[in-house]
């Protein structure tokens, strides 16, 4: 294998999902006639943050700076989906000749994303001949792709990585832990920021921690990372948290009009995650009063239904899959279609699921107990789902959790 090849098989073993840069230490030896003093290892200065680009980021770039309807690309985590990159080029506006900047934005990690977004193939060319496991942008008219690891709320409202990004045609949100992007990013200038841009419709997508908060609520993940057992049998336990904090219709960390009443969960089927996103929703789900008495989750702010688009409803996305997310324009509903790599191994299905009723049992300390969630599935690429509507594939099963057991446990 050559070194490239080597290289980008590390990659695409999930360098651009984690990784964390290293702080480079230098040391020192100083001695004595008679014994030697410790070595001490001083640290260089941690930079504010990093930049990294490649291509030419002076290029003028004649691709237009806002779009007619919005463009945001959901994935699961996993490999990365070749062909989700190259649609967000597309939806950018972008062509051979223009130019374009797509700008990918972190809170750990390395500049990885850079050669597979910019780049052909492994020798780095940037031939119209495009290879798997690359996407070939300079071939489709990018000038220059560049990411920034924002590893703080200073960072964040830096003015130079503003300045970065408020150029950007097309942004990324990598993988990692998404509590740094809610901590570090929210109510900073990078926010405010990423929300003009979607003002202009800048194309914008996620994986994995990037995708979890790009829905009008996002799981925040503050402490440990949620397991489904735990969910269900105390839907209130510490490491459910979300982001608004308390729930609530406004003020979510940046909460996309075209993602409204979304909440969004990745690697769904590899890490068997249906409990808890059903503990999700379920928290979402506003009290209600009946003569038996009071149904939903407290502090939920959306009935539950099965219909309606400001109802809860939740999209979970597997591996190695990407759901291409457009407006359609005014008074048009929002559409999606799925799309994975060709070489891939898993289904690569997305799961859209709403509660069509709310939770009978939803208290700290007790067990979750909801009936009859709809779970629609999709697990092919000519299909286009309607956002809107909630409609486009048949209802695929329903879903109960009976006293913190899910049902069935073959969900997929």
């Amino acid at each position: 294998m050559s070194s490239n090849a080597f290289l980008h098989a590390i990659v695409r073993l999930g360098q651009r999902v984690a990784g964390a840069a290293a702080i480079a230490l230098a040391s020192g030896l100083a001695t004595t006639p008679v014994l030697a003093d410790p070595i001490f290892e001083v640290a260089k200065p941690v930079p504010l943050y990093s930049y990294f680009a490649v291509g030419n980021v002076n290029a003028v770039v004649t691709a237009p700076a806002s779009r007619p309807t919005p463009s945001f690309v959901l994935m699961g985590g996993g490999p990365d989906v070749d062909v989700a990159f190259r649609w967000l080029i597309q939806r950018a506006g972008i062509t051979p000749g223009t130019g374009g900047r797509f700008v990918v934005i972190r809170a750990t990690g390395t500049d990885a994303y850079n050669p597979y977004i910019f780049y052909s193939d492994e020798s780095l060319s940037t031939s119209a001949t495009i290879a798997n496991e690359w996407v070939g942008g300079a071939s489709l008219g990018l000038s220059s792709v560049e990411t920034l690891v924002i590893p703080s709320v200073k960072a964040a409202n830096s003015a130079a990585v503003n300045a970065i990004v408020a150029k950007a045609n097309v942004v990324w949100i990598a993988g990692g832990d998404q509590s740094h992007y809610i901590r570090f990013w929210k109510g900073t200038a990078l926010e405010q920021t990423l929300k003009a841009l979607m003002q202009k419709n800048v194309p914008i997508g996620g994986t994995s921690a990037g995708l979890a908060v790009l829905g009008q609520f996002d799981y925040s993940a503050l402490y440990r990372s949620a397991t489904s057992e735990l969910s269900m049998l105390d839907p209130y336990y510490k490491d459910i948290t979300f982001d608004p904090s308390p729930l609530s219709l406004s003020g979510g960390f940046i909460a996309p009009p075209a993602l409204e009443s979304l909440i969004l969960d990745s690697h769904f089927d590899s890490r068997d995650r249906m409990g808890r996103f059903v503990t999700f929703l379920s928290r979402i789900v506003a009290p209600v009063s009946t003569p038996g008495g009071t149904l939903g989750c407290s502090g939920g702010v959306l009935p539950a239904a099965s219909s309606g688009s400001k109802t809860v409803r939740g999209i979970g996305i597997g591996v190695e899959t990407a759901l291409l997310v457009q407006g359609q324009g005014e008074g048009r509903p929002v559409t999606a279609t799925r799309v994975t790599n060709p070489t891939t191994t898993s289904e690569s299905a997305v799961y859209f699921v709403r509660p069509s009723v709310p939770p009978t049992k939803c208290a700290p300390r007790t067990p979750l107990s909801i009936a009859n969630v709809e779970v629609r599935k999709l697990a092919d690429s000519n299909t286009v789902f309607n956002l809107t509507d909630w409609t486009g594939v048949p209802v695929y099963r329903y879903v109960d959790v009976n006293t913190g057991q899910l049902l069935p446990t073959d969900w997929y």
